[in-house]
């Protein structure tokens, strides 16, 4: 099914030095609970929130999301991006000044058929760190194709998607756990050329990540302690989809639609940085799989997807009644700290006005 869409890449760049470090006064914003039935929501905790002194010359920047530049001419696909600093609610109430591509926490999806050549043009509007891209989807020698581009400067890379499937991509700039975790982190589609063995049954599908906050631009935090926030966001691969930020409600506020008898796929990536997703639709059995999205890697019957730090898979699942399907990393102390989304399933697939309650 994933007829063939929007298309893009970005490349990585990596090994420039520039440990940023922010720490400062810690404030506790008080947890909050709120019941939920657990054959049909999760009980929800808003984490633990610390405010950390920004990055001088990030401090007044709020530059706003830019849409993605993709254009593809046969099978050479040219992607423009950019590096900036933008204000993301991550809760009500707790503004995170992310590092991002394009303005979006994760950044924009980007779609690209197998073979396809990506020509990928990253605009760094950074004013004061070098950022660059990593692409799980290409072969490359990362100190060429993922190389740094310095603050105000535009740097462009080729390579080829040559395997199909579900693929983490990031800054990859030094310390690369700082970039990612503070927001530069996204995913690539690689359409296999000759589809899924499944393609005739799906009748909905839809790209989910899952995504995680520490404590801003502290390294220290990332590196040693547990996320305060566990998140999923959803991006729109087709017209009318939602396209959101990895926020504690992103995919329960607008939760996933579909009809009664309908087979949905799910791309799904957990991009880290640093913990396990185990991923799980309530009320359902994953009817087929495909492991890092690669139709070579198919299971049938899961009740459960494992995927590490930068993993994906393809789920597809059949919702048999109306009602709604919570999905869920089953590591339900990451579900407590937001990482639960809402399929809505109704008789006709559309949002009947309902209310999503008990989050």
């Amino acid at each position: 099914m994933f007829k063939k869409l929007s298309y893009g890449l970005v490349v990585g760049m990596s090994i420039s030095v520039l440990l940023l470090s922010a720490c400062g006064d810690v404030t506790k914003d008080a947890q909050s609970e709120e019941s939920l039935d657990m054959e049909n929501t999760v009980e929800t905790v808003n984490a633990e929130k610390k405010e950390s002194e920004v990055i001088a010359p990030h401090k007044d920047l709020n530059q706003e999301p830019v849409p993605v530049e993709m254009e593809r001419d046969g099978t050479d696909v040219y992607v423009k991006m950019t590096s900036q600093i933008t204000d993301i609610e991550i809760e009500e109430g707790y503004v995170y000044k992310a590092w991002t591509f394009n303005g979006e926490a994760p950044g924009p999806l980007v779609v690209v058929n197998e073979g396809d050549t990506i020509h990928f043009t990253m605009d760094n509007m950074d004013p004061a760190i070098p950022h660059s891209m990593d692409f799980h989807a290409v072969h490359t020698a990362p100190d060429k194709g993922f190389a740094d581009v310095g603050p105000n400067e535009e740097g462009t890379f080729s390579y080829q998607a040559t395997k199909p499937g579900v693929f983490m991509y990031h800054c990859g700039t030094d310390p690369i756990l700082s970039h990612i975790a503070n927001g530069m982190h996204g995913v690539i589609i690689v359409q296999p050329d000759e589809g899924y063995p499944t393609d005739n049954e799906v009748d909905k599908e839809y790209v989910v990540i899952q995504n995680e906050w520490y404590r801003y631009n502290d390294l220290d935090d990332m590196t040693n302690n547990v996320p305060s926030q566990v998140v999923f966001s959803t991006k729109a691969l087709h017209e009318g989809q939602p396209n959101t930020n990895g926020t504690v409600t992103a995919v329960k506020d607008e939760p996933l639609l579909a009809k009664v008898g309908d087979k949905v796929r799910i791309y799904i990536n957990n991009v880290g940085p640093n913990e396990v997703s185990s991923f799980h639709v309530v009320g359902t059995i994953f009817d087929d799989v495909y492991i890092d999205g690669n139709p070579a890697n198919h299971f049938e019957g899961m009740q459960t997807v494992m995927l590490p730090a930068s993993g994906g898979a393809v789920v597809e699942f059949t919702v048999k009644e109306e009602g709604l399907y919570p999905f869920v990393t089953h590591q339900f102390n990451h579900a407590t700290k937001g990482a639960v989304g809402f399929i809505k399933v109704t008789a006709d697939g559309l949002d009947d006005g309902s209310e999503v309650s008990g989050h």
